[in-house]
């Protein structure tokens, strides 16, 4: 890509979005074209055609997707698998209609069997059933992988596709019903040290900047608690879902928009075939190659936040996926590597939460 190249980065204000965005103007490239979703719904397919006529992308990057955690992918199984197709298929066919010279797919480690070896070769994709929780949104994720794949081999297009591992950083969601566990955790443990302390002028700038379920300015101190308590907020301790066993593997979003942006530049399609007569899996794991159990991360992220209390884990909640360790050796191979670790990013993550928190 040249610096001046008319790039589509389809959401453009997510937590992967963002990061990419702001990679692509720290490097100089200055005609960036973003839309959100007020502007541009993605699952209307007249409104991506007319935008395509218009605007005439050279490049495409699509990061755009309906995402939440397990709860929200068990629940809401037909608007993951529903939306999230018809925001690819959009894109992706619109992207062939115009020429358009290279794409970015950014998929989900999520793609991969619920009993995959480990660590995860790009080679097992489909080789086995998939996790249930969240079956509907991997199928749709498989699907546009497979998409892409199938334009280049028929069409010759250049369109490529990442699975990143879970993904934290600025502009997260923290949602406790629709985000992952990272946010989840760290808004958790933070809304456990304000109860611990009696902090409530704290917890209501919380919730006057992110909603928490029914909660608004006409709720009593009780029906705080009560709410609290319904997401396993006590006074003395909090309590998570699951066993605390699964392991995770986390990458920060600024180090996978600096993948990203390598990929554009450096990898086409002809680089990842595994020669003439097997073309299949020649999407890129992004990750760190590294897990830690959710146990593990709890008190890691309780350290960060100043959180004291005790951590209680309900076996009798799904844990998910046991395993989902990437192997990132391609990607390694091809010359990139992650550069935040854990411990670095879960500090940056909270006060960047804290901050927002300030804008109330």
């Amino acid at each position: 890509m040249n610096k001046d190249s008319k790039i589509y980065l389809a959401g453009h204000n997510g937590l992967v979005g963002s990061a990419i965005w702001k990679n692509l103007q720290n490097k100089e490239y200055t005609n960036l074209i973003g839309r959100s979703h007020s502007e541009l719904d993605l699952m209307d397919g007249a409104a991506v055609k007319k935008f395509f006529d218009e605007e005439k992308p050279e490049y495409v990057i699509l990061a755009a997707a309906y995402v939440g955690g397990i709860i929200a992918n068990n629940t809401y199984r037909a608007d993951f698998i529903y939306r999230n197709l018809q925001i690819q298929n959009n894109v992706i066919g619109e992207s062939f209609r115009h020429k358009v010279k290279k794409l970015l797919y950014l998929g989900s480690s999520c793609i991969y069997p619920k009993e995959s070896p480990q660590p995860i070769k790009e080679e097992y994709l489909l080789t086995s059933s998939l996790e249930y929780t969240n079956e509907p949104y991997a199928i749709a994720k498989i699907a546009a992988l497979r998409m892409c794949e199938s334009f280049n081999l028929q069409y010759g297009t250049n369109y490529l596709a990442v699975m990143p591992t879970n993904l934290y950083g600025p502009n997260d969601n923290f949602d406790l019903e629709k985000s992952h566990v990272l946010p989840a955790l760290i808004r958790k443990m933070h809304l456990a040290k304000c109860l611990q302390e009696n902090n409530w002028s704290a917890i209501k700038r919380d919730v006057q900047r992110r909603a928490l379920n029914e909660i608004n300015g006409r709720s009593t101190i009780d029906d705080f608690i009560f709410t609290l308590n319904k997401l396993g907020i006590y006074s003395n301790h909090l309590e998570l879902w699951g066993t605390g066993k699964p392991m995770r593997e986390f990458l920060w979003s600024e180090d996978l928009a600096e993948a990203c942006l390598f990929i554009m530049d450096h990898v086409n399609f002809v680089d990842l075939k595994n020669g003439a007569e097997d073309v299949r899996n020649c999407h890129i794991n992004i990750g760190t190659g590294k897990e830690i159990s959710i146990k593990k991360l709890a008190e890691l992220v309780a350290e960060i936040v100043g959180y004291t209390g005790r951590i209680k884990f309900n076996p009798f909640k799904p844990d998910g996926t046991m395993r989902k360790l990437t192997d990132v050796s391609k990607i390694n191979k091809l010359g990139w590597k992650y550069s935040t670790e854990l411990e670095e990013g879960i500090p940056l993550l909270y006060q960047w939460y804290l901050k927002e928190q300030e804008q109330v």
